[in-house]
């Protein structure tokens, strides 16, 4: 296994380079793939305990199970088993992922940086907010049983918020220090743990980290502070976080102002893009593409938002724009071979890019899912 695993990422490599984009699987295949492997991730983590394994790794296989991302794992599956026929067995698996993330909160209500094995172990916001997504989704569709863990995670994030909206005083250790705009998706945890709870001050603190998040915003749409270590050249990935953010202001308030300032994003992200679909992984303050790969997940987080850009202004570039994204994107999946690969989404394409290079992140899975069930709507709304 070892050798097999040291030749894998020089094979995949060669793959894409030598074969480039696949056949589109095509929305649903795409969607039930995706699904099944994050059941395979949650079975085969390293470390057993009802997580879902961080990735798939073409050197070293599963690895540890990841808090932040099962937790807004949660919501994704939630959806899919309101749509399917029988949802038992998906069921089980969100209960699981549930039990799991309740079992290692911390005793002030916040969660942990990192896998769960990580060190040092300490409480950190961006991942308290995306573990709140979770949170306030069992709390709206599971029951009562969830809302004391969802009440504690948000309230220690209005309780450590510093008084500009912001967050600093918990950083990842794992990630560049300080505020950042990205962090607009932890806001968003707390306007769902609002729609649960509206009385709590919730919505409160999440608008002014959304209203912090805006000052770091260029005339040009652009944001600074919005990326793990770079900047001045952020990654999709957390353009994507910050302008899903944005949006869910603007849909919790209706406030036009987040709309036009998610919009500004947007345009300068389909400059960006190829006709093809391929967005370049890491954008300059001129949206002009730095890298020759695509950050996948930041790919589908950005086409996700365009399609409730779509929704909300009817404008058709944004529409065209999303479906020609997914789409690149599904063909660089491969929905049959290997279970530890089938369904699964690489963290860049080709498979060498310098994000989650040779590797499948659990949450480009996630992700991919979100956009093709939004892509699968919005189709069904035209028919």
């Amino acid at each position: 296994m070892t050798e097999i695993r040291t030749f894998a990422p020089w094979s995949a490599s060669l793959r894409d380079l030598g074969l480039g984009l696949g056949k589109d699987p095509g929305v649903d295949r795409t969607v039930a793939e995706a699904v099944a492997w994050i059941g395979r991730a949650q079975d085969f983590s390293s470390t057993r305990d009802g997580g879902v394994a961080h990735s798939y790794s073409l050197r070293t296989g599963w690895g540890p199970s990841y808090p932040e991302t099962t937790g807004y794992i949660v919501p994704t599956l939630i959806d899919v088993a309101e749509q399917a026929e029988d949802n038992k067995l998906l069921m089980q698996r969100v209960y699981r992922m549930l039990d799991w993330l309740v079992g290692i909160q911390l005793s002030e209500g916040a969660f942990q940086g990192g896998t769960v094995d990580a060190t040092p172990l300490v409480p950190t916001s961006f991942n308290t907010g995306q573990i709140l997504l979770g949170l306030a989704a069992a709390a709206a569709h599971l029951g009562e049983a969830y809302l004391a863990p969802m009440h504690a995670a948000a309230r220690w994030l209005v309780d450590t918020q510093n008084p500009d909206g912001s967050w600093s005083k918990h950083s990842s250790p794992f990630a560049a220090p300080g505020p950042n705009a990205y962090d607009t998706h932890v806001a968003w945890g707390l306007l769902e743990a609002a729609r649960v709870a509206p009385s709590e001050g919730y919505a409160e603190a999440a608008l002014a980290n959304v209203d912090w998040a805006l000052g770091q915003q260029a005339a040009n749409g652009w944001f600074a502070r919005c990326c793990l270590a770079d900047p001045g050249k952020p990654l999709t990935h957390t353009l994507g976080y910050a302008v899903r953010g944005v949006l869910e202001a603007h849909r919790y308030t209706g406030c036009s102002t987040y709309l036009e300032a998610a919009r500004l994003a947007a345009a300068g992200l389909l400059g960006a893009l190829r006709k093809n679909g391929f967005l370049p992984g890491r954008l300059d303050r001129n949206w002009t593409g730095t890298v020759r790969w695509a950050c996948l997940t930041g790919s589908v987080q950005v086409a996700h938002c365009w399609l409730m850009l779509y929704q909300e202004t009817g404008d058709a570039r944004y529409r065209e724009a999303a479906f020609a994204t997914n789409r690149y994107v599904r063909r660089t999946v491969k929905a049959d071979g290997p279970p530890e690969t089938r369904g699964a989404v690489k963290g860049a394409f080709p498979v060498w890019g310098r994000y989650q290079a040779h590797a499948f992140p659990n949450w480009a899975a996630k992700f991919s899912i979100d956009a093709n069930l939004l892509e699968r709507s919005v189709r069904g709304a035209e028919t």
